[in-house]
């Protein structure tokens, strides 16, 4: 078996990986890092090792970061310290297929710590696609502002997912009066976009605006 069903603090019962899911999902990391390096091999103009290395240090910050959960919603979801901004940056920092690699290794991570599965097939939407959607950002990394446009970017992507995914699984926890769509989208735009506008307010702040475009010019040249 690749999971086994237990009953959380809030007497639902979740999906949670065994060792042998466990040890699947971090061979899809290693496989995704593999593919990632064939790249490398076949065509220099893709990600290099030292780029790599910066995505695999974003996806380990970006996971410790998204621990420390300045609130946390009983059915899903969380206001963390700048996790999604360190998701995105490698997006920003290599472009759109190293950001899309560390969004969904991110999301596999994910699975492995701190799943939050009431069914298989949600799996795939909030972890696979909404993480990954974070790599959006990869799509503005040679304009103006890009980090900020990126973000954004990244960030409606992981915003599209979650209300879908809240749409389709979790419509029976929508507030009394409230149809399953519409609860979706201001239940996860709560803790999205809070942490969002908190994170675009500290990017606009003229000393980490110099220090994020030094830290790309020192990582990509």
């Amino acid at each position: 078996m690749l999971y086994e069903t237990v009953t959380n603090e809030w007497g639902e019962v979740t999906y949670v990986p065994t060792t042998s899911g466990n040890l699947l999902l971090a061979a899809l990391i290693l496989a995704l890092l593999t593919v990632a390096m064939w790249f490398v091999r076949k065509n220099t103009r893709k990600l290099s090792v030292r780029q790599l290395v910066a995505c695999a240090a974003a996806i380990a910050l970006g996971t410790v970061l998204s621990h420390i959960k300045l609130f946390h919603f009983p059915t899903g979801g969380s206001i963390t310290l700048f996790s999604m901004l360190i998701v995105c940056l490698p997006g920003y920092w290599f472009g759109l297929g190293a950001g899309l690699l560390t969004g969904v290794s991110y999301g596999i991570l994910q699975i492995l710590i701190d799943p939050y599965i009431l069914f298989p097939a949600q799996l795939v939407v909030d972890y696979l696609l909404a993480f990954g959607a974070l790599g959006l950002s990869g799509l503005f990394a040679h304009v103006r502002d890009g980090l900020v446009k990126g973000y954004l970017a990244g960030i409606l992507g992981r915003y599209f997912f979650s209300v879908l995914s809240g749409w389709i699984f979790f419509g029976t926890y929508a507030w009394e009066g409230w149809g399953a769509l519409p609860y979706s989208i201001v239940y996860n735009a709560s803790y999205i976009f809070f942490e969002a506008s908190v994170t675009i307010c500290l990017l606009r702040l003229p000393p980490v605006k110099q220090a994020m475009i030094r830290v790309k010019k020192t990582i990509t040249e």
